[in-house]
């Protein structure tokens, strides 16, 4: 691990702290951090900003997306409590880099993104790189992946304007959803919507974001 990753590492605990009264906690955990160490950011970036790999913000990926900052990948992260059994969908594959900081932590992980280009791009990465335990497909998120559903968690790494019900439906009982709410240029929440036993929801606002939008939704049939 070079200088300029142990330094975005260290940016990381230090956006905890700031937040933590947002957030509810003083640190994430050591599994999500551990993950957050051993995931090579400088493979998911454009090459046209591989000197800013580690730095702690966003970047462009192209087709009007980014990557995004790594103190918010280590957030969601944390919030989806991923446990080494679950199977866990994520919406927005992006790069890949989210992707591949959450199959460090979990047994089967589904991404879907609708931008083909996007997509091809991941998947080709995520396999060089030896991510064997991530499948990912072309499709829209906002109706997420019913063949491989119930998961155990959803992530979505795009802000939809209200929390998509087919999402809702995929989760098991006692799952979690992690996903940025909210309209482009307008106020972003980030959400995390917990499912109880009895398939009853709660939400909680955790943090003021901003993501790009969710693109797709609600039009267009069920990916599959």
């Amino acid at each position: 691990m070079n200088s300029e990753h142990e330094n975005m590492l260290r940016e990381i605990r230090q956006d905890v702290e700031y937040t933590q009264s947002l957030i509810g906690r003083s640190a994430l955990s050591p599994d999500v951090m551990a993950a957050m160490e051993q995931v090579p950011r400088h493979e998911f970036v454009d090459p046209d900003y591989l000197e800013l790999a580690y730095v702690n913000r966003p970047l462009p990926i192209g087709e009007g997306q980014t990557i995004s900052q790594p103190f918010i990948v280590a957030l969601m992260t944390d919030l989806l409590d991923p446990k080494e059994g679950d199977v866990v969908l994520e919406v927005g594959t992006g790069s890949g880099y989210q992707a591949a900081v959450l199959s460090r932590l979990v047994s089967r992980l589904y991404s879907l993104e609708i931008l083909e280009p996007l997509s091809r791009h991941a998947q080709s990465t995520l396999a060089r790189l030896g991510y064997d335990n991530v499948e990912c497909r072309c499709g829209n998120g906002y109706f997420g992946w019913p063949e491989r559903a119930p998961f155990d968690a959803i992530l979505v790494t795009a802000a939809a304007p209200n929390i998509p019900q087919p999402l809702v439906d995929q989760l098991k009982p006692g799952a979690r959803l992690v996903i940025p709410v909210g309209l482009p240029g307008l106020h972003q929440e980030l959400i995390l919507l917990e499912k109880d036993h009895a398939g009853n929801t709660s939400t909680r606002d955790m943090l003021d974001v901003i993501f790009v939008p969710l693109t797709g939704e609600p039009l267009g049939k069920p990916s599959g």
